[in-house]
């Protein structure tokens, strides 16, 4: 009887050494992407066997659609990290109008023409003709991308990525109707849905600068306010502000909102008007352009929200003119409206004007850039808007450009590295953000 224990022991020991060895070697068989190796491909299987969610592939493999967005999202939000966090006071005016024959089917805006000057006679001193991109180009610098498409997500992505760089919250993005465009351009209001997904990504906002359509009236600018609203004002990259009233309202620049006389815009702003937007679905913020000094009491009669001065040409206009924001802003205060200074690296648009050399504010390494975010802060601003991030045919542009050499001369940030303004302006809009809260307090 001991010795058929021993025996019914040993062979229990032996079964049991078995398992165990059949079960490693399975383990060991099984891909590391199995749905059984990781908390995520269970909750897969089980969605599988309880809902049916998953779809399968005709291998009857598990989906990994679910996974490798989550994947990308988690791997996304690591490398947002790196970024400064966007500071949503801080607005950079943004072109679409560039384009590229792989995208467009030819080259757009870069190849613009080099304007004639007013006067006959002096037009007659200086080149006439068009930009042959992509070695000559539009512009006095050249982009690091080189002479892109706006159409290009690949591009998108980069000034995305450019603009959390200079923790930039909110780009004012030029915009004309569906099927129209600017005098040299193609229709751009069909890139605003990419536009408006890559910046979500990137926790960007995106406004919308309104430019002077043929036949911009206080009709077609309901219209169009109303169209903008309708079609992408639930996006949640759609920049919306909060006023002191308690309302969470979309804002709107109006670029040359001078060019409608103040009666017209007042049917269009004034509470008291019958066809007035306000108080509707598509009441807004309206920030009116501040050129001349007469301007702020056209655009106070308006019933315009606030003012900006766009220009990057300090004395350039009234509005540009840094001496002048003191006494600017004192006046948006009394009168309850919003003050946006409009600041700017430089300024040179000899590629497309040849004969504006007065106009030309050399850069002088970022100096000039910094003194311009220097004279907004002084002022105590609602918000401060750069003059720009892409309007390359005017130099006055923070995108990242490159040395060029070529039959063309081209300017560059040179002894600086081409993220240069990219990282002033992450600095002073830190500055900015400080000072807003001391403002606050």
């Amino acid at each position: 009887m001991a010795r058929f224990r021993r025996k019914s022991c040993i062979t229990l020991i032996a079964l049991v050494l078995l398992v165990l060895i059949v079960t490693v070697v399975l383990k060991a068989l099984t891909p590391e992407d199995s749905p059984f190796n990781s908390p995520v491909g269970v909750e897969l299987v089980a969605d599988r066997n309880n809902d049916n969610r998953v779809q399968k592939d005709g291998n009857n493999k598990p989906d990994k659609t679910k996974m490798n967005d989550s994947a990308q999202s988690d791997k996304l939000e690591a490398s947002l990290r790196k970024f400064p966090p966007p500071n949503y006071y801080v607005h950079a005016f943004y072109y679409v109008w560039y384009g590229s024959p792989k995208f467009d089917g030819k080259f757009i805006h870069w190849d613009h023409p080099q304007l004639p000057h007013w006067d006959f006679k002096v037009a007659q001193g200086y080149p006439q003709g068009r930009h042959i991109p992509p070695d000559d180009i539009g512009s006095n610098f050249y982009p690091s991308l080189g002479a892109y498409s706006s159409r290009d997500p690949s591009v998108i992505e980069s000034h995305m990525q450019q603009l959390r760089t200079a923790a930039i919250g909110v780009l004012a993005v030029s915009w004309y109707p569906p099927n129209m465009s600017d005098d040299n351009g193609e229709p751009v209001d069909d890139i605003v849905p990419l536009l408006l997904e890559v910046a979500h990504k990137y926790h960007i906002k995106v406004a919308f600068h309104i430019e002077p359509y043929k036949d911009r009236d206080e009709v077609s600018m309901f219209n169009n306010v109303k169209y903008i609203i309708d079609k992408y004002g639930e996006h949640p990259a759609f920049f919306k502000y909060r006023t002191n009233t308690g309302k969470l309202l979309p804002l709107f620049y109006v670029y040359d909102s001078y060019l409608m006389n103040s009666e017209q815009w007042a049917k269009l702003l004034k509470h008291t008007e019958s066809n007035s937007i306000r108080d509707t679905p598509y009441d807004a913020i309206f920030i009116a352009l501040l050129v001349e000094e007469k301007h702020k009491r056209e655009i106070l009669t308006a019933g315009f929200d606030g003012v900006y001065t766009y220009f990057a040409t300090n004395g350039f206009s009234y509005g540009s003119t840094q001496r002048n924001w003191d006494s600017i802003k004192a006046f948006c205060e009394d009168n309850n409206l919003i003050f946006i200074p409009s600041v700017g690296p430089g300024y040179i648009d000899t590629s497309i004007r040849p004969w504006n050399f007065q106009n030309t504010r050399n850069r002088i390494n970022g100096k000039y850039y910094e003194t311009s975010l220097s004279a907004a802060l002084q002022a105590r601003p609602d918000f401060i808007s750069i003059t720009s991030f892409n309007e390359w045919h005017e130099g006055s542009q923070i995108e990242m450009a490159i040395p060029k050499t070529g039959q063309t001369v081209y300017l560059d940030y040179l002894p600086n590295k081409p993220a240069i303004y990219l990282e002033i302006t992450r600095k002073w809009a830190a500055i900015f953000g400080g000072e807003r809260r001391k403002w606050q307090d």
